[in-house]
């Protein structure tokens, strides 16, 4: 029997797979590389850890509504703490008002976040 739910919630395009800590995500990942144009995740990782290991880097990485950025993110995040680098994850959504964001709302964001890392009064 179908359970209409369950269905849904693997689809929902608002809802990230953590393909990291979650077998039942994992068995809902799709690898889409073949179709983008090549292993993406696998060149920002490369990029960050391999050729500029010691200094900062700055990628965009865009895309429409659910079409995996926050999970491949994630999924890098995951692999370049595993490598022993200090990744801070910001999601805008949950950190901005959406409908009216500047420049100076993410950099505040971005502060106000890595404050609270850190740790720092």
């Amino acid at each position: 029997m179908l359970d209409l739910q369950k269905i849904f919630q693997a689809t929902n395009p608002d809802k990230p797979l953590f393909v990291d800590k979650s077998q039942e995500d994992q068995n809902y990942y799709i690898d889409f590389s073949s179709v983008r144009g090549g292993q993406i995740i696998e060149e920002l990782k490369n990029l960050i850890a391999i050729l500029s290991p010691e200094k900062p880097t700055c990628q965009l990485f865009t895309g429409h509504l659910g079409c995996g950025k926050s999970t491949e993110l994630r999924q890098l995040k995951a692999e370049l703490e595993q490598q022993g680098f200090h990744v801070v994850y910001f999601e805008s959504d949950q950190n901005l008002e959406m409908a009216d964001v500047d420049v100076s709302d993410i950099l505040l964001a971005i502060a106000h976040l890595l404050n609270n890392l850190l740790g720092i009064s």
